[in-house]
């Protein structure tokens, strides 16, 4: 080979290596920064059910559903309707139950996004079953899922205002 095959050779490699440098700069600098903005937006309350929902006009012609609806918020009165963190860095945060399964984890798809080293990426999900009553499971964490001091291995269901600790973390379902 010659000298200048060899050198622009070398040039090559070391401009790949800068490039692989710099991206691996970018991405790291963007998920630093990607996971502050995800916390500060998982943090917020989850939009509410607009009020009109239960209220608005019933179209004619459909009392049945009506009724249907009446008797639902009637089993519900008694039901927690959201969760809020009481302790850690989303204190003061509320997250309103709408039926549908909250997850918890680091993840930045995660309902609850939460900035502490000891919860996983997936840690755990509070999900209502069959009869109603929200349940909270372990997802197979690193550091576990701990409901009142006592660390969950199956999924439990929740009462109101105990204490589910994920790390730094306190959260508590309230009416």
């Amino acid at each position: 080979m010659s000298d200048l095959t060899l050198t622009v050779m070398r040039l090559g490699f070391l401009a790949v290596l800068w490039l692989f440098v710099i991206v691996a700069v970018q991405v790291i600098r963007s998920d630093l920064f990607t996971t502050k903005g995800a916390a500060r937006s998982g943090h917020r309350a989850a939009p509410t059910a607009p009020a009109a929902a239960g209220q608005g006009r019933q179209p004619q012609g459909q009392p049945a559903a009506a009724q249907q609806q009446q008797q639902q918020a009637r089993q519900r009165r008694g039901q927690p309707t959201h969760l809020v963190v009481t302790q850690g860095s989303l204190a003061g945060t509320t997250v309103a139950l709408h039926g549908q399964t909250v997850t918890l984890g680091r993840a930045h798809d995660s309902t609850i996004v939460l900035d502490d080293d000891y919860a996983s990426s997936r840690h755990a999900r509070i999900y209502p079953d069959q009869a109603g009553q929200w349940t909270v499971e372990d997802l197979g964490s690193t550091n576990g899922t701990y409901l009142d001091r006592q660390r969950l291995t199956t999924p439990t269901p929740l009462q109101i205002g105990v204490p589910i600790r994920i790390g730094r973390t306190v959260i508590e379902l309230r009416k």
